[in-house]
């Protein structure tokens, strides 16, 4: 594998797939010195989830001694593809993916926001294709779960997506939470992440007796 340094940016709920894009509204300051350094270099930065802080985790506090939470050991390099620069110094982006990496670790920085060392991996999904029958197994229960969460969804639009792009992007909109998010970060192969959504959307498609979607957490 191949080690890079990568600043990072922990962000709750949200995955970001090779080829995949996704905007972002960069307001704090300490990551906007980010962008500012990454648009100056490389224009690489790092998404990835951080775990929620518990009582007895041991955390790596900050300059300010503000407890950071540790992260999750799966992320995805992200290049900034387009960028406004707002005049009070906020930036609109819109970072792709380029390939999922691994946490070596986090690395002594003098920089407000975190670096790690990290583990690029090999990428090979853009070739795998779905069965017919896994692409209609999705196709059915995302029109079920759409349903379900009264998303209005061009159906005549998605049908013609490809594989890679339909499985990925259904991955990365789908409010599902944390843990599952990761867990779809983290499986290697077209195939098995189809699988994983597909049983996922048939979980949180469920309602309980107060109409409330049920959660993995």
């Amino acid at each position: 594998m191949t080690h890079i340094k990568l600043p990072i940016f922990p962000l709750s709920g949200v995955i970001l797939f090779p080829s995949m894009q996704i905007p972002l509204h960069i307001f704090e300051p300490r990551y906007r010195d980010m962008v500012g350094q990454a648009l100056a270099k490389d224009r690489l930065i790092g998404l990835i989830q951080p775990q929620e802080i518990t009582v007895d985790q041991h955390s790596k506090a900050d300059a300010h001694g503000k407890k950071q939470p540790q992260l999750f050991t799966i992320g995805t390099v992200g290049r900034i593809a387009d960028v406004e620069a707002m005049e009070d110094g906020r930036y609109n982006i819109v970072l792709e993916g380029v390939q999922r990496f691994t946490v070596v670790k986090e690395l002594d920085v003098t920089t407000a926001f975190r670096q790690i060392e990290a583990a690029l991996w090999s990428e090979k999904e853009a070739s795998e294709l779905l069965s017919l029958g896994e692409r209609a197994a999705l196709e059915m229960e995302g029109r079920k779960f759409a349903e379900a969460q009264g998303y209005k969804v061009d159906w005549e639009s998605v049908i013609k997506l490809d594989d890679h792009t339909l499985v990925n992007a259904i991955a990365q909109i789908a409010p599902f939470d944390m843990a599952a998010k990761q867990a779809l970060l983290e499986v290697d192969g077209m195939a098995k992440r189809c699988e994983l959504l597909v049983q996922l959307m048939q979980f949180y498609g469920r309602h309980d007796g107060d109409e409330k979607i049920v959660t993995l957490q």
